[in-house]
């Protein structure tokens, strides 16, 4: 039986730009780094340590070519945060492409990009 999500793969085409995006700008933490010097590296990055899921930031060049079955899409993920207006703000600030405030039934949302151009959501959750 499933108990949770551990991990997200990510394919990036830039490993070190990928892993600026999710640390300096989001502020995610790295939580580990793997390189095996095969070619095979990847970069454990989450919100904090001992976050209950994480992303795996892979090169896709290299998954595609040792996985040819892989999806290499971007997968659709929805961060929470508690202050949607001033995430909403910062990453305007660090000149990241943000959508506009959305109010849904589920609560307020945008969208922001990350270098590459892969898009994700973020909703206000109060815990």
């Amino acid at each position: 039986m499933i108990s949770k999500l551990g991990q997200i793969m990510l394919y990036v085409n830039n490993q070190d730009k990928a892993r600026e995006f999710w640390t300096e700008v989001v502020g995610f933490n790295v939580i580990s780094e793997e390189d095996n010097g095969q070619g095979l590296r990847w970069i454990e990055v989450a919100p904090a340590k001992g976050s209950e899921t994480s992303i795996i930031l892979h090169n896709k060049d290299f998954v595609a070519k040792m996985s040819p079955g892989v999806n290499l899409g971007t997968p659709s993920l929805m961060f929470f945060t508690e202050n949607l207006d001033q995430l909403h703000t910062d990453l305007s600030n660090k000149k990241i492409k943000v959508g506009e405030i959305v109010t849904m039934p589920s609560g307020r949302v945008f969208n922001f990009a990350d270098y590459e151009d892969n898009y994700f959501a973020v909703l206000e959750k109060n815990n």
